[in-house]
């Protein structure tokens, strides 16, 4: 018996909700989060802060949503009306979850998982996500006043960037250095002064070692061990999860993932559609998980689409996922990479430049 963990966004879905939701409600709220997103990145990568997880983005930008004002039910609304899903989703979601213990962990919010159940009729039970009540807080117009001048001014700096071996403020440029000295101001002195600063008090997302919590609280549900663990990530979100399942011997794969993703993981997958997740998922539900070490990869450490469907059949994938496989194929063959065998810079460059073909470059180029 095997178990699948997904991440929803990646694996799942086109959509960056809570990038989505910040360019549609607050002015210049793309570069706005993009330029949070990086913050973050830089907070859970380089310095690690203590109590700081990657995906906290989600908390920080609630306040500047509620001053732009967002309400429960238009994150529900809007959720509804932008959700984008891969191709093979709505049939390969219900499909697994008729044979074996599924589980999505997601960063998202719960209006954007709850739009996800409403088409494929996923059970929500089997998500953990990221719980916020906007509708809860409240705060005066003099703040909605100055968290809209600061979103302003966050969408105006210029994206801070770092060597790859930065370790602190020490290895970055005096732009950059300037920048994150304001970010702290403003997230850690300013906001937490106001009413709103509650939602960073008390909003949890479900990213970096929360994903690898819910894998474990999975487990306690089904029983199983991180070895019968089928786990699907392609973001910094991911990464602990993708840890804990690969060295408790599990399979821990990349999807379309960045350099975050494809670091912590054990095999790296590039496709246009999720059927192909359906269908591994289905071989070492036959076969055991270790079985996706008996594909055959060529000696650069990837396996083509020949390969994958090789692997497929000897495991015995029936035929009809196949059929879903073709459905899902656009002008690209979906491809999988050993990462124990491949050149790992190679496949990060690779993986990332598809992952913006399939997302978009806008939301491609978040952490």
């Amino acid at each position: 018996m095997i178990q699948v963990n997904l991440d929803c966004e990646g694996p799942l879905t086109q959509n960056d909700n809570a990038y989505e939701l910040c360019e549609k409600f607050i002015p210049r709220g793309g570069i706005f989060f993009a330029n949070v997103s990086r913050y973050d990145d830089y907070l859970a990568d380089v310095v690690r802060r203590p109590g700081y997880k990657a995906g906290d983005t989600l908390k920080l930008v609630l306040p500047f949503l509620k001053a732009s004002g967002v309400t429960s039910a238009a994150m529900r609304e809007f959720s509804a009306a932008t959700l984008r899903l891969l191709p093979g989703t709505r049939q390969m979601l219900p499909r697994m979850a008729a044979r074996f213990p599924v589980f999505i962990i997601s960063t998202s919010y719960r209006p954007y998982l709850d739009a996800l159940c409403d088409v494929t009729g996923f059970p929500p039970d089997n998500i953990y996500c990221t719980e916020c009540d906007i509708d809860a807080y409240t705060i005066p117009d003099s703040e909605r006043k100055l968290l809209m001048e600061l979103a302003g001014e966050i969408a105006a700096q210029p994206m801070m960037s770092w060597p790859h071996d930065a370790a602190g403020v020490e290895d970055l440029d005096r732009e950059t250095a300037c920048v994150l000295e304001r970010l702290e101001e403003i997230f850690w002195r300013i906001i937490p002064g106001m009413k709103a600063g509650r939602m960073l008090d008390e909003i949890n997302p479900v990213g970096g070692t929360e994903k690898a919590v819910a894998v474990s609280e999975s487990l306690e549900r089904t029983g199983l061990r991180p070895s019968d663990v089928f786990y699907a990530g392609d973001s910094i979100t991911d990464v602990q999860a993708l840890e804990l399942v690969r060295e408790g011997g599990g399979a821990a794969l990349s999807f379309n993932g960045n350099s975050y993703a494809v670091r912590s993981a054990s095999w790296a997958c590039l496709s246009p559609a999720t059927a192909v997740i359906g269908a591994l998922a289905e071989a070492m539900g036959n076969s055991g998980v270790a079985s996706l070490a008996t594909m055959s990869f060529d000696s650069s450490g990837m396996a083509d689409a020949d390969a994958v469907c090789d692997f497929l059949r000897r495991n015995g994938v029936e035929d009809d996922m196949f059929e879903l496989l073709a459905q899902g194929r656009h002008e690209e063959e979906p491809r999988i990479y050993d990462l124990g065998l491949a050149d790992i810079p190679a496949v990060i460059t690779e993986s990332e430049a598809f992952r913006k073909g399939v997302r978009g470059i806008s939301v491609g180029n978040l952490g």
